[in-house]
């Protein structure tokens, strides 16, 4: 007997489908289609590791206590991270040392410090050069580095994650902690920016 496929769905039914069983199968709001984008768009921000960042520049305490465990430091502040991110290293920049930060098998980034990852992030180009041709990549960015700068790029994992904790424009120093977030930019957690006062 001749095996008979069934037809393809749209994208439409596909997706329509897939939100139906998430619906099924939610026990609450937070875990529902709709539940899960709202979370999404209200924890899933840069601001939060704009503020992670902003504390360290101007408490060397914290500093230390984030560069020492990034998961137990972020947690001060109350931002929620997944169980299954079972470490979070921030990076720190500094004028011999450059992070940048790459996933690649995927996409994955710590989403609750920087957001959801851009486009370039999940691109395929982006997620095999840097590897290879970090300095080229990081120009082609807008992010020319000095030759002696030596640049670490570090790959994501089923539980860690990483954040870049960027250099302070010396412009910025003596600003209070909410100016200072204002001035960090996505790109700068990631490591594919650098920072100036003049940027927001």
């Amino acid at each position: 007997m001749a095996s008979q496929q069934a037809p393809n769905a749209s994208m439409e039914q596909r997706l329509a489908a897939v939100e139906r069983v998430l619906e099924i199968r939610a026990h609450d709001k937070g875990l529902s289609v709709e539940g899960t984008m709202e979370w999404q768009e209200e924890n899933l921000l840069a601001e939060n590791g704009a503020k992670v960042v902003a504390r360290a520049w101007t408490d060397p305490a914290f500093r230390q206590r984030l560069l020492a465990d990034g998961k137990a430091a972020i947690a001060e502040f109350g931002i929620g991270l997944p169980a299954i991110q079972r470490q979070v290293y921030v990076l720190e920049n500094t004028p011999a040392v450059h992070n940048v930060i790459v996933c690649t098998l995927c996409s994955c980034t710590a989403t609750t410090l920087i957001g959801p990852p851009p486009g370039w992030y999940e691109d395929l180009e982006y997620r095999a050069r840097v590897v290879r041709e970090a300095r080229t990549v990081l120009a082609e960015m807008g992010c020319p580095l000095p030759a002696d700068t030596e640049i670490r790029v570090w790959d994501t994992t089923a539980d860690t994650r990483f954040m870049v904790l960027p250099m302070q424009p010396p412009e910025t120093v003596g600003w209070p902690e909410d100016k200072l977030a204002a001035v960090v930019t996505r790109d700068s957690l990631i490591g594919v920016g650098r920072l100036s006062a003049n940027l927001r």
